[in-house]
C-alpha cells in the first residue's frame, strides 16, 4: 500500500506556515524595537536629570530664581534654564523621550520656570520681540502646555486652577537656596 502526497495541500500549508512565521517576526521585531526605544527614552530622561541637577545647572537656577523673584530682569546673565527646557520640549515634541517620564522628571520645574518668565513681566515675550523670532522657547512653551494636560489627565482639573503664582513664587524661593542644603 503505497500512500500518495498531497502536494498541493502540503504548499499551502508550507505558505501558510511561512506567513505565520514572517507576522510572528515582525510582530516581535516591533515589540524589541519599542522597548529599545522606551530604554533610550528612560535613560535619555536620566542622563537629561543628572544634567539638570550638576553644580553648573544648580547655578544657573539659582541665578535665574534670585533675579525673578526680585524683579531685576534686566539682569539676567544666562538662559541656560530655558534653554534646558527648550531642549528637553524639542525631545519631547519629536517624540525622542517618553511625554510621562518627562513630567515625572521635570513638570514642576518647567511649569514654575516657565510661568515665571512670563509673568509679572514676559520675558519670553520681549526677547521674541528683541530677536524679531517668534519662534524663541516655542519648544518650552509647548513643554508647559503639554505639562498642563498631563497634569490635567493625572490630577484632574482642579491641578490647573491652583495659584500659579504663589506657587512658582514657593519653588523660585526654594531654588535659590540650591546647593545650601
Amino acid at each position: 500500500m503505497s500512500a500518495t502526497v498531497d502536494w498541493f495541500s502540503l504548499a499551502i500549508w508550507s505558505l501558510a506556515g511561512t506567513w505565520a512565521l514572517v507576522i510572528g517576526t515582525l510582530i516581535l521585531m516591533y515589540w524589541q524595537t519599542r522597548s529599545a526605544q522606551r530604554l533610550n527614552s528612560a535613560n535619555a530622561v536620566i542622563g537629561l536629570r543628572e544634567r539638570f541637577d550638576g553644580p553648573r545647572m544648580l547655578a544657573a537656577r539659582r541665578h535665574l530664581s534670585e533675579r525673578l523673584l526680585s524683579l531685576s530682569h534686566d539682569d539676567i546673565a544666562s538662559m541656560e534654564v530655558a534653554t534646558f527646557f527648550e531642549l528637553v520640549g524639542t525631545l519631547t515634541h519629536r517624540g525622542i523621550l517618553d511625554r510621562d517620564l518627562v513630567w515625572e522628571a521635570f513638570g514642576t520645574w518647567a511649569s514654575a520656570y516657565y510661568w515665571a518668565m512670563r509673568n509679572p513681566v514676559d520675558l519670553v515675550g520681549k526677547l521674541r520681540e528683541a530677536l524679531s523670532d517668534p519662534l524663541v522657547f516655542h519648544e518650552f512653551e509647548w513643554l508647559d502646555r503639554t505639562i498642563a494636560e498631563v497634569d490635567t489627565l493625572r490630577l484632574g482639573p482642579a491641578a490647573t486652577s491652583a495659584n500659579t503664582a504663589e506657587l512658582s513664587k514657593q519653588f523660585l524661593e526654594r531654588e535659590i537656596r540650591l546647593g545650601s542644603i
